[in-house]
């Protein structure tokens, strides 16, 4: 078969596995990009991701003997929750390979779905330390390894995400924007729209400190990523699938690089205004709206809404990228003079009624005149920060500006 008929064959495996999620309107986003804005709400399957989709429809696939065997895989996250539930539902024993930096939610999820079938094992600080132990299990003990992209199954379960938009949809639809990561969900739901409807254009979305497709693409070859930015975890991979780098060359007309900060927005935005949780990867799609604004007024747009398995305790982490892609938050090294009244000075004639102070560490350690402060500033407007400036020089505040030093004020703030 082909891969499109792996796709139908696939959609035939999950009925009643699977959710079939909901394809609904957003209608703030439809006012506010004057366009119809559907968002697919995969971050409502059972396991909080389209995952499963993969997962299952490979494992469904083995032999007996391979089933008996047992299976590998390694994930830090939503491909270890959809290999756990296929676990338990086909009675398959799992070993699951997740990094020691893996949050307790995220195994605990994992054991929740997976139950007695399967056995979690943290080893290294990353994916690509999982990865290289679960590889050498599978390969020493005969074992499948379940692969979170990189393979014919998988890709043929994500897409079939691509044939529940064209039975749900009214309309044509003229864009699709998807998330992409290891390639697998937008490898197997472009291939369902070049089959079924090809004018729809469909456009990728990565992080912007996780190129991996794009890059590949530019190139002309699949290319591994030295480094990259792990914020958006779903997505955030040094190496593209070869089989989906193949198929996204072909089939995607563009992808967007959406910044870390405006993931952070969306995320946020989306749970005070929809009540919608999401995880990073999940508010991507939504996230590059901004950057097509133009060329979709008018028009019919579906959005994956890719998965909502967001770990609480990266809350304020969120709110400080929010605040510093939007401008609104800024940290100074400021020599302050050594004196009584020096910080009053500070407020009352730099800052504006509405900034706030929200970090200052100060030590007198020494005779001098003047010594270092760290400050972080949040200001109700982004607009005001020259004027902040421009008063700090007048006033003799010399200063170091640290918003354009990531490494340096992560490192002093943590």
């Amino acid at each position: 078969m082909n891969l499109f008929q792996e796709i139908v064959q696939a959609k035939k495996q999950l009925n009643g596995v699977v959710q079939v999620t909901p394809l609904t309107e957003n209608l703030n986003l439809s006012d506010e990009f004057d366009a119809k804005i559907l968002l697919k709400r995969e971050d409502l399957q059972v396991v909080r991701s389209y995952k499963i989709r993969g997962a299952y429809n490979k494992m469904s696939s083995l032999s007996d003997a391979e089933k008996a065997q047992g299976i590998v895989c390694a994930s830090a996250g939503n491909h270890a929750q959809g290999v756990a539930y296929s676990c338990n539902l086909l009675r398959i024993n799992g070993i699951i390979y997740m990094p020691k930096t893996t949050p307790k939610q995220k195994i605990k999820q994992v054991q929740l779905f997976g139950k007695s079938f399967v056995e979690i094992v943290l080893t290294g600080n990353t994916f690509d330390d999982a990865y290289a132990k679960g590889i050498k299990n599978a390969n020493e003990n005969h074992k499948v390894f379940i692969h979170p992209f990189d393979d014919i199954k998988v890709i043929a379960g994500q897409g079939t995400v691509g044939l529940e938009i064209l039975e749900a949809a009214k309309e044509p639809i003229d864009y699709v924007f998807v998330p992409i990561g290891g390639g697998g969900l937008s490898a197997g739901l472009s291939t369902v729209f070049a089959e079924l409807s090809p004018k729809t254009k469909i456009i990728g979305v990565e992080p912007l400190g996780a190129p991996a497709m794009k890059t590949s693409i530019a190139n002309g070859e699949n290319t591994y990523l030295e480094t990259i930015d792990k914020f958006v975890d779903g997505a955030a991979v040094k190496q593209v699938g070869q089989l989906n780098f193949e198929i996204c060359k072909q089939n995607l007309d563009d992808i967007v690089l959406v910044p870390e900060g405006k993931v952070c927005t969306t995320i946020l935005r989306l749970y005070n205004e929809e009540a919608m949780v999401v995880e990073p990867a999940g508010a991507l799609s939504i996230a590059a709206l901004d950057f097509y604004k133009e060329e979709i007024k008018g028009k019919n747009v579906v959005c994956i809404v890719s998965g909502s398995n967001n770990d609480i305790e990266r809350t304020e982490e969120i709110k400080e990228r929010s605040l510093l892609y939007e401008g609104l938050k800024h940290y100074f090294m400021i020599q302050f003079p050594q004196r009584p009244g020096a910080l009053k000075e500070f407020v009352n004639k730099i800052l504006n009624k509405e900034d706030d102070i929200t970090f200052f560490q100060f030590t007198k350690k020494n005779n001098r005149e003047i010594a270092p402060a760290l400050v972080g500033l949040e200001l109700k407007n982004k607009e005001d920060i020259d004027a902040i400036k421009e008063r700090m020089k007048e006033h003799g505040f010399e200063y170091r500006y640290l918003n354009e030093k990531e490494d340096l004020y992560a490192q002093l703030i943590g």
